[in-house]
């Protein structure tokens, strides 16, 4: 629920022009995510899963068989880091990497047994992990929380989707026009 208020000028403009990381929301959610992962990593490790593998498992959890690509979707990350982590997860035995009988380009990963049975366990340990980071938070403060996360993504998508260029930025090669052609040169 959006407030009828008006939006923050933010961050502040200090006399230096430069950006303290306690007034930057990018660094704050960065290094709460460090802190998470870090946490996580110690609950999880011992089960013999990396913090690289969990955001595999939770996608093939929730939806076992995916593609390679789809993973990638799913997960927000390029296709070669998944390749990499999927064969480190197929030597754990923790998935295994089947040919599509109706397109032979895809390649599905399909959880093991034994990833299946880690599920029981590795759940409740992150559900910990969020209980502990939330828990000097009440519930309405939670539910707050997770809907400004959602805007920030939200307001930052857009941006993207626009090929808005961040205020004062460079433009990147992305975003520099293409050369014409050599014919038309």
């Amino acid at each position: 629920m959006k407030h009828a208020t008006t939006r923050a000028a933010w961050p502040p403009t200090g006399a230096s022009g430069e950006l303290p990381f306690e007034d930057s929301i990018g660094y704050q959610i960065r290094a709460t995510h460090r802190t998470l992962q870090r946490y996580l990593q110690s609950m999880i490790e011992p089960h013999g899963v990396s913090s690289g593998s969990w955001y595999f498992l939770r996608a093939l959890w929730h939806e076992d068989g995916l593609t390679q690509r789809q993973l990638a979707i799913r997960i927000g990350i390029r296709e070669p880091t998944v390749l990499i982590t999927i064969k480190d997860m197929e030597a754990r035995g923790l998935v295994k990497r089947v040919r599509s009988e109706a397109d032979r380009r895809k390649i599905h990963v399909w959880l093991t047994p034994r990833a299946k049975r880690l599920k029981s366990k590795l759940i409740p340990l992150a559900r910990h992990v969020v209980a502990t980071a939330a828990g000097n938070l009440t519930t309405t403060e939670i539910r707050r929380l997770l809907q400004q996360l959602t805007e920030i993504q939200n307001s930052l998508n857009a941006a993207i989707a626009r090929g808005e260029p961040a205020a004062g930025a460079q433009r990147t090669v992305a975003q520099t026009p293409a050369a014409p052609p050599r014919s038309a040169r």
